[in-house]
């Protein structure tokens, strides 16, 4: 089963974007409202700029090549096993939109399930929820007990107006679990988003800054520099990084090529070069979502349906109207819980203590097949809080 969504665009040049007058104007007309470095969320942006679905679907990209990190937990050589997992992480950026455009920002509530299924008939899920609105914070959750794999994430996205540019600062962290192998959690923190040209020149998007892949219980780490390309030096979409042993800083590994292309990695040891990760040799493995009729209200699909639609034909007239529909029910409902006294209380998440969210399901059974059934249940059938 295929998605529509699901696109790889490799080349730097999709990166790219010109508007016309209109849209420029537009853009203007927001910005003349607002000084450098002020915080972008609460701003409505317009729809041209918008991605046709929500930031809960768009994490799932990074669960695009499954079989990455199921043969990643097949390794029995740990420092091989970490190279695995950062390979894992580094193959879901290529999947993008064409141009600069951005997820719709999800209302508190909303959520995204969807599942996998495998050639070997072992099967993954997911569920994603928006459970903080002010800060927007998107929790997820993702499993394949068969394959023993466990992935639990908060997302909280930060925008901001720089001059010529918005950056979306991602704070949050995701932490990727094999729970045959207890205490082995890959702690995972991700790069900035930019979009440059916004007031003069060609609009395009970047990742910059620092992130990384660390394991505590393994004494690794991996530091990734995504380059963004300087005035007159450099090029798009690069990235350098090494994999060191935390303890003592000895280099391992260095990484570097291009995360929209090929992204390479050399052995300190032999000075061997090899590629990692290969965007024109990969494959898309389709996730599979309820039809929308099947869907509860407040799912993504289901819930931007007719934004989607307008969007997809170009109708940026009634893509405003169903986006501030959907946003003035939210304020409604949020006026209603506030003359009510009433705070939201998730449907799948629960506050951990340290900033961050847990999956509110507990004591997964280690068998495959009840840990299975315990999931699907949970998922599907699990009332949302009164």
């Amino acid at each position: 089963m295929s998605d529509a969504n699901e696109v790889s665009i490799p080349a730097d040049e999709d990166n790219t974007e010109v508007l016309d007058e209109g849209g420029k104007s537009i853009l203007m007309g927001i910005i003349a409202q607002l000084g450098k470095s002020t915080d972008l969320h609460r701003v409505t942006l317009p729809t041209f700029v918008l991605e046709p679905r929500s930031m809960l679907e768009r994490i799932t990209d990074f669960m695009s090549h499954p079989e990455l990190i199921i043969n990643a937990n097949h390794i029995e050589d740990p420092v091989e096993r970490f190279v695995a997992v950062t390979q894992y992480y580094l193959s879901g950026w290529h999947i993008k939109p064409r141009g600069v455009k951005k997820p719709y920002n999800p209302i508190l509530g909303e959520q995204f399930r969807a599942q996998w299924q495998f050639q070997d008939g072992t099967e993954a899920f997911y569920v994603a929820e928006q459970v903080s609105h002010h800060p927007p914070i998107s929790a997820f959750f993702y499993a394949s007990p068969e394959n023993n794999i466990s992935i639990v994430g908060d997302l909280l996205p930060k925008s901001k107006f720089l001059g010529n540019s918005a950056a979306t600062l991602m704070q949050g962290e995701i932490k990727v679990s094999f729970t045959n192998r207890p205490g082995e959690d890959y702690i995972i923190t991700m790069p900035n988003i930019y979009a440059r040209g916004i007031l003069f020149g060609t609009m395009l998007l970047e990742l910059g800054d620092v992130a990384s892949v660390k394991c505590p219980k393994l004494d690794l780490v991996c530091n990734l520099d995504f380059k963004v390309k300087g005035f007159f030096t450099g090029s798009y979409n690069g990235i350098a990084g090494k994999i060191k042993r935390e303890s003592t800083g000895e280099c391992l590994y260095e990484i570097s090529g291009k995360w929209s292309d090929e992204i390479y990695i050399k052995k300190m040891s032999s000075m061997k070069k090899e590629i990692l990760f290969d965007v024109k040799a990969s494959r898309i493995h389709p996730k599979i979502v309820l039809p929308e009729e099947q869907q509860e209200p407040n799912e993504s699909r289901r819930l931007w349906s007719k934004l989607t639609a307008a969007l997809k034909v170009n109708n940026q007239d009634a893509a405003t109207a169903e986006k501030c529909k959907v946003e003035d029910e939210q304020r409604m409902r949020t006026k209603d819980r506030e003359d009510h006294g009433l705070e939201h209380v998730p449907r799948y998440f629960e506050p951990n203590g340290t900033g961050g969210f847990d999956f509110k399901l507990k004591n997964i059974s280690p068998d495959p097949l009840e840990a299975k059934r315990q999931i699907v249940d949970y998922m599907y059938n699990t009332p949302p809080p009164a």
